[in-house]
């Protein structure tokens, strides 16, 4: 008579609280965690720049094509993989939260890119008011209290030329197709985890 081999639970799912996990349990976790660090986060950052194409929010384009045309502008610049991408998603989280979307944006970003890049994204709607801020009553000069940062030039370089004028409708931008190479490598490996 054949002996059935007994049914084992997979080790992740063997609890059902974390002061329960023990330390085979917590491998599965931690390789589930890398796998889709490396091949579905490119994949969620690409539908979440595809949701910026339902935004507008008053501009005269929506906020992919800006997205888009600011990655193009940077790319042409000569800007690196991580500057291109930090420029293509540096509004998506405008995709959750439109007055917070620097802060979400940057922390999406952190895993796969520099401190600098990082804080750039964060602080980069302070280096924007110089444009409209007074228009809101606030401050035009917030960018000045990063003035002695190392991240300071780039997060001029990064709203002054790509940024600030990426607004036109009109501007053929690169296809957000284009950018899945830089996209599968900032994305594809992380820096930490």
């Amino acid at each position: 008579m054949a002996t059935q081999a007994p049914e084992v639970e997979a080790p992740a799912k063997s609890f059902t609280r974390m002061q329960d996990g023990k330390p085979e349990h917590w491998m599965v976790i931690a390789k589930e965690h890398q796998d889709h660090y490396k091949s579905d986060a490119p994949k969620r950052i690409l539908k979440h720049l595809e949701d910026l194409g339902e935004l507008t929010l008053g501009f005269g384009c929506d906020q992919l094509q800006h997205s888009l045309m600011t990655a193009t502008l940077a790319r042409r610049s000569g800007a690196s993989d991580e500057e291109v991408v930090a420029a293509l998603c540096h509004d998506i989280g405008k995709t959750m939260s439109v007055p917070n979307h620097g802060a979400i944006a940057a922390e999406i970003l952190k895993p796969y890119v520099s401190d600098d890049l990082y804080n750039v994204i964060k602080y980069h709607q302070d280096f924007q008011g110089a444009y409209y801020y007074n228009y809101l009553g606030r401050s035009t000069t917030l960018r000045e209290d990063h003035k002695d940062k190392s991240w300071y030039p780039l997060a001029c370089k990064l709203v002054d030329e790509w940024d600030a004028p990426a607004f036109d409708p009109d501007f053929e931008v690169d296809s957000l197709e284009s950018f899945e190479p830089e996209i599968m490598r900032v994305f594809g490996t992380p820096k930490m985890m």
